[in-house]
């Protein structure tokens, strides 16, 4: 997005993009040319771009060019950095990536790395030698890889920061990353033809049967019992339900307290019955405030350079725990190189929505348990239940049973039966009443 702009008599100042440094734009000798004023500050380029104003008038270009380049005191010689420097000058700069764990800054290195490793090879060696062509061609060879395309535009987003960043070192012919045509579109994927599923109420019932299995044997079975329970009855992601602590758990009033890591909201859930009995179980355990001991201890866990690589041993327990049902956790599709992943923890965060929908739970209810935004929902987590589509095609097909035949069949059953209590008899006389289109009595 372009800052602001200001014509003066001889040229425009402006700004390539909101906070940049502003740059003096002149025609000169029929041919239009910008120089850099190297200063974020309006008052300061526009009074720096009038100085400039008397030289641009004059006709001969080795005199603009001597001005421009060597004749004012606010010009410097351009500092140039090697790419090879690159990441150590990032890493000490203020205006460097914080994010949250120190596993997605090495991410910035890694992507950074790989891509002055490609630069090199092609014989460029500076930063400001990488011009929007350099870019294109190694955006088109990105391309070729067999990468995810969310995957190729957070490696374009991560390098754009990092490249701004360094802006001191760069010209204005070096590109900064931000053309919308080096990132991919998600409808390349359309016909990917692998995607998260939800579990099935069948299929969740077979993985907390499983963790009972007294012959399946994997690391904190117990607690990853516990986990399980918590995914399926809160809809909680993986590291809040890993990570929750008792403080948050209310059992006498039978809720729990989520602030969710990665949105930082705050939701309060019910207990299900069946959770309530697990987390009464879990209180036997007990010895920090976790309510998942080993659980929490193998996600926090780091690696020798600070990495966390916690979540990824985690995720293996949970993959081993779906192999035992006989589902494939992951599925290798043609495009890319590592497998997508079909099953998992999240799984459980989707059916959570999907039961929601087959039991026609307003979805600000969801919302207000999920944490998440109702387009968010309607785009990653709702699938409607196959039920619920197989009844609405029976009824469309006209094999489906009507309100009115289930009202007959119903009628039909309870004139079948001999004897009948007063309250079947009241339940007949409703249902009568209802078919008949008569007013029941208050």
């Amino acid at each position: 997005m372009a800052g602001k702009s200001i014509k003066l008599e001889t040229g425009t100042v402006y700004q390539k993009e909101v906070g940049g440094c502003y740059f003096f734009r002149y025609q000169l000798n029929g041919q239009r040319k910008a120089v850099s004023l190297q200063t974020r500050n309006l008052k300061d380029a526009v009074a720096k771009a009038k100085e400039m104003a008397p030289v641009v008038r004059a006709s001969s270009l080795e005199v603009v060019a001597a001005h421009v380049t060597h004749a004012k005191s606010w010009t410097k010689d351009q500092k140039r950095l090697e790419l090879a420097k690159a990441w150590p000058t990032y890493d000490k700069h203020p205006d460097r990536a914080r994010p949250a764990t120190v596993h997605i800054y090495l991410r910035y290195q890694a992507y950074f790395e790989e891509f002055v490793a490609w630069a090199v090879a092609k014989g460029y060696h500076f930063l400001d030698e990488i011009t929007e062509e350099v870019v294109s061609t190694y955006v088109d060879e990105l391309r070729d890889t067999d990468i995810s395309v969310d995957t190729h535009n957070k490696k374009i987003a991560r390098i754009s920061h990092i490249v701004h960043t360094l802006s001191e070192y760069t010209r204005e012919t070096t590109s900064d990353w931000t053309n919308r045509a080096f990132r991919r579109k998600d409808r390349e994927e359309i016909g990917l033809g692998a995607r998260r599923l939800p579990f099935t109420r069948e299929q969740e019932e077979q993985l907390f049967a499983v963790l009972e299995d007294p012959r399946k044997h994997c690391k904190n079975k117990p607690e990853l019992r516990v986990l399980f329970h918590l995914g399926a009855f809160t809809g909680q992601r993986l590291k809040d339900c890993a990570l929750l602590q008792w403080h948050k758990v209310d059992l006498p009033r039978q809720r729990i307290s989520i602030t969710q890591f990665k949105t930082g909201k705050e939701v309060l859930i019910p207990i299900a019955p069946r959770l309530l009995t697990v987390l009464r179980e879990a209180e036997e355990w007990r010895c920090n405030n976790y309510v998942l001991p080993g659980v929490a201890a193998r996600y926090l866990r780091k690696s020798d350079i600070g990495a966390a690589n916690g979540p990824g041993f985690l995720n293996v327990d949970i993959r081993r725990v779906i192999r035992w049902i006989g589902l494939q956790p992951s599925e290798k599709v043609d495009g890319r190189g590592r497998a997508v992943t079909v099953y998992g923890f999240h799984s459980l965060r989707h059916s959570f929505v999907s039961f929601c929908i087959d039991h026609n739970i307003p979805k600000a209810v969801a919302v207000s348990i999920l944490g998440a935004d109702s387009d968010i929902i309607d785009q990653y987590y709702t699938h409607v239940g196959e039920a619920a589509q197989e009844q609405a095609i029976q009824l469309i097909s006209g094999t489906g049973m009507s309100l009115k035949q289930r009202h007959e069949a119903l009628l039909l059953y309870l004139d079948s039966i001999k004897e009948k209590s007063p309250e079947l008899q009241e339940v007949e006389r409703i249902v009568s009443d209802k078919a008949s289109g008569s007013p029941s009595p208050r």
